[in-house]
């Protein structure tokens, strides 16, 4: 009783006065909605001064998501975009998370580091969404988080040792003399081995690293469950 109290005296301010529909004569808009016919919607919140209320807000918009996609049969695709989904991400959101996509929906979480959510949820999360897209300039600890979850693969991989040949007969012996005075190198043989290697896919060291400004590395899963490997995207085109 308290809590949500304290919650809703959070958002008993000027600032968020209009965003209810209490004053004006427009009509409020209702998720529901989007369960009827395709739209597109942008709601705005206000960026700062208001951060706590701002994540409640947010935390209800996806609550309310979850609860109009799970009405029924719709034949277009709902997807709900939240640019800064700090507090957002609890326990019982990844658990609509992993459900949305038998209900034709989606929701892309965008954060600025995985440390806004807390640690006991990093594996959840990675393992609910079926999209994973890491910018550039994330820290080496956040790309650990994306190496980690894209895994490893196989790789050949082919490396050449040069041994030096060492002659037997005299006149070999005399020819390779004369070739290691003329080139100023000893006669070397090349072994050649190949073999396959299990690697990451992407380290944590070239997520932070190597990938350029205006890329980003994404890897996809369809709503059947296959899946694309992480792909390094040129986002500037």
């Amino acid at each position: 009783g308290r809590a949500l109290a304290d919650r809703l005296a959070l958002l008993n301010r000027p600032a968020f006065a209009d965003f209810f529909g209490g004053r004006g004569t427009a009509r409020p808009f209702s998720l529901r909605a989007i369960a009827h016919h395709p739209l597109r919607v942008r709601i705005d919140v206000p960026e700062r001064g208001h951060d706590e209320a701002s994540r409640v807000i947010t935390r209800l918009v996806l609550a309310q998501f979850h609860a109009v996609v799970g009405q029924g049969r719709r034949e277009h695709f709902a997807c709900l975009v939240l640019d800064d989904a700090t507090g957002a991400v609890t326990p019982e959101s990844v658990r609509r998370i992993q459900r949305l996509r038998s209900r034709n929906a989606g929701v892309l979480l965008a954060l600025r580091t995985v440390g806004d959510v807390p640690e006991a949820l990093h594996g959840p999360l990675y393992g609910a969404v079926g999209c994973r897209m890491a910018f550039s300039g994330v820290s080496t600890w956040d790309g650990g988080r994306f190496a980690q979850a894209w895994g490893t693969e196989w790789v050949e991989t082919t490396e050449v040792a040069k041994h030096t040949v060492f002659a037997d007969q005299p006149m070999t012996r005399f020819i390779h003399a004369v070739r290691k005075l003329v080139t100023g190198k000893a006669v070397t043989t090349d072994a050649v081995t190949v073999r396959q290697v299990e690697r990451e896919r992407w380290s944590a060291s070239e997520l932070a690293h190597a990938v350029p400004a205006g890329h980003a590395v994404l890897s996809l899963t369809s709503v059947e469950g296959e899946h694309a490997p992480p792909l390094l995207v040129d986002l500037r085109g």
